[in-house]
């Protein structure tokens, strides 16, 4: 087995702020973000959300079957930042940094422009495993806090860290960079997001990385000088 780049034994309270372990601090944003989440979902009234609503929502069609990569989202997310955690503190930096600006970004927008969309089926046409696990997220997730997608939105960010990953072989690239396109999609296929959400989302992954690209360019000058 592959040995990690940084001993996680040794990790105490006490330590977590060194260098080897403050890469850990970004996680925080996992904690305000469930805070947040929880505040959002329960105390903004339905009736106070903006409707999110766009005309290519109703050339898409709804289709169970892109529930396999929906949900297929949680593993490529938590696998993509363990494997980072792991093997490549810098990947996990990029890829973390990005998330938690996106939860800041997100949350503000949903407290201060809650969003709600109304595209689910009122009923299934079919009954198989896949909308049975869409009847479950429904029931699960509310359709309110939706513009813009963080599904989307954290999809970019790892998406983004294993692109610029200089020891990920190419092919491997272009197969997660289809697995991603995928997940992206498929918050409209299975009426989870409006196609407006995806692209607002991608907007905020765009801005994020502008602040980030001139904060690294700072950086590298200070350092310079």
């Amino acid at each position: 087995m592959r040995k990690p780049v940084v001993d996680y034994t040794k990790l105490r309270p006490s330590n977590i702020t060194s260098p080897q372990y403050k890469h850990l601090l970004l996680l925080l944003g996992w904690v305000f973000y469930l805070t947040m989440y929880f505040i959002t979902e329960n105390l903004i009234p339905e009736d106070k959300c903006h409707v999110i609503h766009s005309i290519v929502d109703d050339i898409i069609p709804f289709n169970e079957y892109f529930a396999i990569f929906y949900v297929s989202w949680y593993l490529f997310l938590a696998g993509s930042l363990l494997y980072f955690l792991l093997y490549d503190i810098k990947s996990f930096v990029h890829a973390q940094k990005l998330i938690v600006g996106m939860q800041i970004v997100a949350m503000a927008t949903y407290v201060f422009w809650p969003s709600v969309q109304y595209l689910r089926p009122d009923h299934f046409e079919r009954s198989n495993v896949f909308t049975y696990i869409m009847g479950i997220i429904y029931k699960a997730d509310t359709p309110t806090g939706v513009c813009p997608s963080l599904h989307v939105g954290y999809t970019l960010a790892a998406l983004s860290a294993w692109i610029c990953r200089k020891e990920t072989a190419l092919l491997k690239k272009v197969l997660i960079g289809v697995w991603s396109f995928l997940i992206c999609i498929s918050v409209c296929f299975v009426k989870q997001h409006s196609f407006t959400d995806v692209w607002a989302a991608v907007v905020m992954y765009i801005f994020l990385m502008i602040i980030f690209y001139v904060e690294g360019k700072r950086r590298g000058k200070k350092k310079m000088g």
